[in-house]
């Protein structure tokens, strides 16, 4: 058997025997290191996704494979029926990066998510007084927030939402960036606003400038909360620490996931003030995993990986070499839009060159990671220690597979 054929093996083995609820490029990944990863035929591909933000410091990064090295020889798992010596300074960490009192952790994004509902509409009825059953909570459309039953009750994507009703009530959606709608949206019932302060899935849509502080501003005056999905956009990605920031913006509760688990774990969490994170007593909501000691080991280094700025000033610094190069191919006609901050893109491709699944096929064969959304857009976001030249390669390999 040839390599090939070992490639074609694992995928119709996959094919055989998972379930087809991914579509994923025709590549199958042995190892990685860095930017980069190999295939079982020896391959080398140079990653521009990165997990969709979950791998921001690399594949196999060695401080936080260290980090989880030196745990998997003390505990692994306790559940939160006990404590465990690694889990409040977590929990403190956690909460001064984010210049928040209190964590409320879980294991995957969608879970956080759902924690943030809960959480909001709990702190509704206990602290605001809302009518039993009534809260509601007001979210935009082209979101994604995860793909559980409540967060798909909200999505406006077909695909997401078709075959998996009844939908759970509570939600209102108005359009991305559409104060005048959020506005009216808002009523004495409404017990928060959750938004992505850019959204990832739907093409790394960046709000109107000025709309997030907005938003801060009437959730403030309602006495409503501010819920900022950061899962993909948090943690270094656009250049700061979070993409509230870039507005001077700072919500109620953080929804953190993906980075915060270095590539190694899954880790999440809901991060809030006592007064919103205090209305839970014991029983209410849980995890066995959330909070782990492995989990809690890998995010520690994680934060304080971004404690020191050096992350975030990289994103920023190759970020402006990615949006110039692409802004070149925008006016060259290449692609008809470049969206994004920091190593963060969404390019969307000019008809004439195919769909954003062509191009990203093409790119694989160039030795070029990168995945479609939403059928023209290209999403481009590599780790954020790819190196300077690296980056100028792969965005070399866009050019060539367009033509330009």
């Amino acid at each position: 058997m040839d390599a090939r054929e070992t490639t074609e093996a694992f995928i119709a083995s996959a094919e055989a025997h998972s379930a087809h609820n991914y579509h994923p490029l025709p590549v199958v990944v042995a190892t990685a290191d860095g930017a980069w990863m190999t295939d079982v035929e020896g391959r080398r591909f140079l990653d521009m996704l990165a997990g969709y933000s979950a791998l921001n410091f690399g594949h196999g990064n060695r401080r936080l494979i260290e980090a989880a090295k030196a745990q998997l020889d003390r505990v692994t798992l306790t559940s939160r029926a006990f404590h465990h010596d690694r889990f409040a300074d977590f929990c403190r960490e956690l909460a001064a990066l984010c210049g928040m009192e209190m964590v409320l952790p879980m294991n995957t994004g969608a879970e956080a998510v759902e924690t943030a509902v809960k959480t909001a509409r709990k702190w509704g009825y206990r602290v605001r007084g809302v009518p039993a059953g009534m809260a509601k909570i007001v979210v935009a459309g082209n979101n994604f927030h995860g793909r559980t039953t409540t967060v798909i009750s909200f999505s406006t994507d077909p695909e997401a939402r078709a075959d998996f009703g009844p939908y759970t009530p509570g939600f209102e959606i108005v359009p991305y960036g559409d104060l005048t709608a959020l506005r009216a949206a808002v009523t004495e019932n409404t017990v928060a606003v959750l938004l992505e302060p850019i959204q990832g899935e739907a093409g790394v849509l960046v709000p109107p400038a000025g709309y997030l502080p907005a938003v801060r501003e009437l959730t403030r005056e309602r006495n409503v909360l501010f819920v900022a999905d950061e899962i993909q956009s948090g943690l270094g990605r656009t250049g700061r620490t979070f993409a509230c920031e870039h507005e001077g913006v700072v919500p109620d509760m953080y929804v953190l996931g993906k980075a915060l688990g270095g590539g190694v774990v899954p880790v999440s969490a809901v991060v809030s003030s006592a007064e919103v994170l205090g209305v839970f007593r014991p029983g209410e909501h849980g995890s066995t995993f959330g909070g782990n000691p492995l989990a809690c080991a890998v995010a520690l280094e994680v934060i304080a990986m971004l404690r020191s700025g050096e992350y975030q000033e990289r994103a920023a610094r190759l970020g402006e070499r990615l949006h110039r190069e692409l802004g070149r191919l925008k006016d060259s006609g290449h692609v008809t839009a470049v969206r994004g901050r920091g190593l963060w893109a969404g390019v969307d491709i000019a008809p004439a060159h195919g769909t954003g699944r062509e191009v990203s096929e093409r790119l694989l064969e160039r030795g070029v990671l990168v995945k479609d959304t939403h059928g023209v857009t290209v999403r481009i976001a590599p780790p954020l220690v790819i190196s300077e030249e690296d980056l100028d390669w792969g965005l070399a390999q866009l050019r060539a597979v367009l033509g330009a």
